[in-house]
C-alpha cells in the first residue's frame, strides 16, 4: 500500500516524511513481527521477536508516532524473546487501524 491516501488530516508529521516514517514501521513488522491478532475492531495486536535495540527501537518510534497521531494509544509489553505492541485506537479512525492491520498483515511472515 504505496498511497497514503489513508492518513487522516488529524496527523501532523509533515506530508513529505510520511512515507519515510511509513518505511520504519514496514522494516520494524518485516524484521520482527511473529504474530498479529485484532482482538476486538478497535485493537491490534502484535508480537515482535525481541533482541538488541529491539524494545529501544519500538519505544523510539511508538514516541515519534504519538506525537504526531495523538489519536494511537500504544502499550508495549517489553520481554526478552517478544515485545508486545498493541495499537487502539477511537471509533473515529478505525479504518487508520483497518489499514495500519492491512498492511502489517501483508509483511506477516
Amino acid at each position: 500500500m504505496s498511497d497514503l491516501a489513508w492518513v487522516p488530516q488529524s496527523c501532523t508529521l509533515p506530508t513529505e516524511e510520511r512515507p519515510l516514517r511509513v518505511a520504519e514501521w514496514d522494516a520494524l513488522f518485516s524484521e520482527r513481527l511473529t504474530a498479529l491478532s485484532r482482538p476486538e475492531p478497535l485493537r491490534l495486536r502484535l508480537d515482535l521477536a525481541g533482541g538488541p535495540g529491539v524494545e529501544e527501537r519500538v519505544l523510539d518510534l511508538v514516541a515519534r508516532e504519538s506525537g504526531c497521531c495523538s489519536f494511537f494509544t500504544f502499550t508495549t509489553t517489553p520481554g526478552d524473546d517478544v515485545i508486545g505492541l498493541e495499537i487502539a485506537v477511537d471509533p473515529a479512525h478505525q479504518a487508520v487501524l483497518d489499514a495500519l492491520a492491512a498492511r502489517t498483515a501483508g509483511v506477516q511472515p
